[in-house]
């Protein structure tokens, strides 16, 4: 099948982005020989991949190599235009001088243009590396898909989608989705259909599979375009368990979302297994006892429930009396699992916590008891390069939390100048946060006020325990 395109710019119409001239000085400790993808700062994380890559394909095709090197170089500038992140400035001068240098010394192999080019090379590579060879290494061709996807991804950005072939975008789609199948994992392989491995036939871990797997009568949220993890040309979101769907719907990040099925069928199996007592191994049924959930509800949710009945709050945890299924106690303890494993330092914030879950459970209710089935909004929309929830929601607390520690100057100013962790969870122990904070959180909210600074600050010296937790027995939630 054919898939080369006859669109795209060819080499003279494309130009490096501009930079000013007085950050474009070589910056020591870096240079040509060095790993791209080595030099990355962390606040560019996501175009690792694509500079992997080209370091990949480097003595196959070089010019191809430059091309993904300038997609990632694009997408540097879309994440940090102003250069304002650590080492961002001098990394970006760096990878400038490289595409200068790839741009006269790379020559064209296969086609006329660059379009064409990165074309032909994507379709050579997926025959060459991912047709025909089911028996190469589960971590071997989970390196091929995900280059052969950062092709497609260059493909994207070199020629706009009416200069690509519907056969060529067809079999790219293809192509994506069977990258799904070589992902990595923890523990439990969860994407790998033949021959399952043996951790999957445990009777305890298929169950709790299959009840995860069960989206029945779920309605679907709305593609958010804009979602690197989701090719823009696939119709519809990829939701294949309930954690899909509270992905899709609540933007969490898709590796948190791997992380944390994982840690949720464990916790059923572990449970369940425990729960069986003496019961021999073949005498048990694939299936997870009403018992097991309740536990497990009564585990995670301990520190909500007495959150609520202090404040005197009805709980957003509504489970129909007539549910036929387990799906509403997955898709609320799934909830709960999926922000604390986004929620970094606030985690040291239980009630903080409690609040945003209180919140999305009510969100989640809203959108199980519609009842019309059709597709909805998600509640967050994304703006830029991060998961929706990790940007609306933590990265403002997570903001406050490192203003208040400047301010701390290291424990010697005087406490009453500056808020620590307990005196920031204390203000959720009130029921002012619903009012004054909101929801969607109102940005210009007095807990989000930077703190003043004062020249004459009384000089003290505190134990200042940052990034400690004393764990009580509220905060032991999970298993």
């Amino acid at each position: 099948m054919s898939m080369a395109s006859t669109g795209g710019r060819s080499r003279r119409q494309r130009q490096l982005p501009m930079v000013p001239r007085n950050i474009t000085i070589r910056t020591e400790g870096f240079s040509n020989e060095d790993d791209d993808s080595e030099l990355v700062p962390s606040s560019l994380a996501p175009i690792v991949p694509i500079l992997r890559a080209a370091n990949t394909i480097e003595d196959e095709n070089p010019r191809v190599a430059y091309l993904c090197r300038f997609t990632a170089f694009e997408k540097a500038q879309t994440m940090d235009p102003n250069s304002s992140g650590r080492g961002v400035r001098q990394f970006k001068t760096y990878l400038v001088h490289r595409l200068e240098k790839d741009e006269k010394e790379t020559f064209r192999k296969l086609a006329s243009t660059d379009a064409k080019e990165i074309h032909k090379f994507y379709e050579q590579y997926c025959r060459k590396y991912l047709e025909g060879f089911q028996d190469r290494k589960l971590d071997e061709m989970g390196q091929y898909y995900q280059t052969a996807s950062v092709l497609y991804d260059v493909v994207k950005t070199v020629s706009p989608p009416t200069g690509r072939d519907t056969k060529f975008d067809q079999y790219a789609k293809g192509v994506e989705k069977e990258k799904a199948s070589f992902s990595h994992y923890n523990i439990l392989p969860l994407n790998i259909s033949e021959p399952p491995p043996h951790v999957m036939e445990i009777p305890e871990i298929k169950a709790a599979v299959a009840l995860l797997r069960c989206i029945d009568n779920l309605p679907m949220p709305k593609p958010d375009m804009s979602t690197t993890n989701v090719p823009e040309d696939i119709e519809g979101p990829i939701v294949l368990d309930l954690l899909d769907w509270l992905w899709q719907t609540f933007g969490f990040q898709k590796g948190n979302v791997e992380n944390q099925k994982e840690h949720l069928i464990l916790l059923l199996a572990n449970m369940d297994m425990r729960g069986s007592g003496n019961v021999h191994q073949d005498e048990r049924q694939s299936q997870i006892h009403r018992n097991t959930f309740h536990h497990l509800m009564k585990k995670v949710f301990k520190n909500y429930m007495s959150w609520c009945r202090y404040l005197h709050l009805k709980s957003n945890i509504k489970i129909p009396k007539d549910a036929s299924t387990q799906q509403p106690e997955l898709l609320y303890i799934g909830l709960y699992l999926l922000i604390w494993g986004e929620a970094s330092n606030v985690r040291f914030m239980p009630e903080c916590l409690c609040y945003i879950f209180h919140r999305m459970a009510g969100d989640l209710y809203d959108i199980l008891s519609n009842g019309s089935g059709d597709p909805f909004d998600p509640p967050f929309k994304r703006e830029g390069s991060d998961g929706a929830f990790l940007q609306r929601v933590i990265q403002p607390i997570y903001n406050v939390i490192q203003n208040e520690v400047a301010m701390s100057k290291h424990g010697t100013v005087s406490h009453s100048k500056w808020r620590n962790y307990d005196d920031m969870n204390e203000y959720f122990w009130s029921k002012k946060c619903f009012k004054q904070l909101g929801w969607p959180m109102d940005p210009a909210s007095d807990f989000f006020m930077n703190p003043v600074k004062t020249k004459n600050d009384i000089q003290a010296h505190f134990w200042i325990l940052e990034g400690t937790y004393f764990a009580t027995e509220r905060d032991q939630t999970l298993v």
